[in-house]
């Protein structure tokens, strides 16, 4: 099946099909029609007629003048988002052939989906024949924590699976349409080491920063998927200097090495999440490479939170780790080396006398 749909032509047309064609980019990933473009006319076609009748609907809203001899008004792009969600429900289609439309009704007037309370254990993620779920007990309250709360920290050494964790239950969140789109956030510091000047644009000089993000994504989605995902700002990889001055809705918003955002960065980060969202801070106290480890914004969100409802607070230690066997060798080695390091004992201090245990509801009343 096909329709034709006529746009304005000249500059009105951009403001329906968007800047690049970002609108009907869009539709093509939501609604899963086939869309070919030219001049004044967009052929849309479908063996969902539902699907049809939604992308034609949306087409026609964002063609609608504004007023008597006014042409159609610019739209950001949250509103043709917003357009597809209401006409997506109008239609009351569900997925064209089961597939997954990450962005798809998710801004229906009644919100997001709620999280299931009933996760069976394993993440479902997009890699096909790859499950993920918890090895260890902790891992399983910090995955309980990320199901049930909206604000998570999860803090640990190396190899714990904080990150990990975190990006698969993003990716399961977003897979089975409790989410809009996941952003993943770092801090732009360097550990110990100078890098001077990097050269290319901006997205080649926070790569480097951003690169263990990445590598959990790929172990999670193939290169195509991630690929389409970023074109259409429905995965985004970005430095947590640029998170200044947005409101994220349905959204799971991960912080990573969060031991090295200063006290307004966190304060910042925290300020920015929004309806229907969930926010996952991980670090590692033990690798604050901040000049001053009291500066450290995970330490003073530890001891500013730690007693706040909806706020869970989540340990993984040396037991925890599972990469390569000697990881946690060497975990144990530097562990002993004059005892407990100052950012460890930092946080300690932040959570009170109960300290850092794997239940967030012992560290919240400790």
């Amino acid at each position: 099946m096909e329709v034709t749909v006529r746009v304005p032509s000249g500059p009105e047309r951009v403001l329906v099909v968007g800047p690049g064609e970002r609108n009907l980019k869009m539709l093509r990933e939501t609604l899963g029609v086939m869309i070919a473009a030219r001049d004044a006319t967009i052929k849309l076609s479908s063996e969902d007629a539902r699907s049809l009748a939604a992308a034609r609907a949306v087409l026609e809203r964002l063609a609608e003048p504004m007023g008597p001899g006014r042409g159609p008004r610019e739209r950001s792009r949250q509103q043709v988002l917003d357009l597809i969600a209401e006409e997506g429900d109008r239609s009351s289609r569900g997925p064209a052939g089961g597939e997954l439309r990450p962005a798809q009704v998710l801004l229906r007037e009644d919100g997001p989906r709620p999280v299931r309370r009933d996760w069976d254990g394993r993440l479902d993620v997009y890699a096909a024949g790859r499950p993920v779920k918890p090895k260890t007990e902790n891992q399983q309250y910090y995955l309980e924590a990320i199901r049930d709360h909206d604000l998570v920290f999860g803090v640990g050494p190396a190899g714990t699976g904080k990150t990990y964790l975190a990006v698969a239950a993003a990716v399961h969140l977003l897979k089975t349409e409790r989410i809009l789109k996941i952003i993943l956030v770092r801090p732009a510091v360097e550990a110990g080491e100078k890098l001077g000047f990097l050269p290319g644009g901006i997205e080649a000089k926070v790569n480097p920063y951003l690169r263990p993000l990445f590598d959990a994504l790929h172990d999670m989605m193939d290169f195509s998927t991630i690929r389409r995902f970023m074109e259409n700002d429905i995965v985004e990889v970005v430095p947590l200097a640029f998170m200044r001055g947005r409101t994220l809705n349905n959204a799971v918003i991960i912080l990573d090495e969060a031991q090295n955002s200063t006290r307004g960065q966190m304060q910042m980060f925290l300020t920015r999440m929004g309806h229907g969202s969930k926010m996952i801070v991980t670090g590692d106290t033990t690798q604050i490479d901040l000049p001053d480890p009291t500066q450290s914004g995970l330490v003073d969100a530890a001891r500013r939170l730690r007693r706040t409802p909806g706020v869970a607070f989540v340990h993984l230690d040396r037991a925890d780790v599972v990469r390569h066997p000697l990881v946690q060798r060497v975990i144990e080695a530097y562990g002993n080396d004059g005892g407990e390091r100052e950012g460890e004992r930092l946080l300690r201090e932040a959570l009170g006398p109960g300290g850092v245990v794997g239940r967030d509801e012992e560290a919240a009343g400790g």
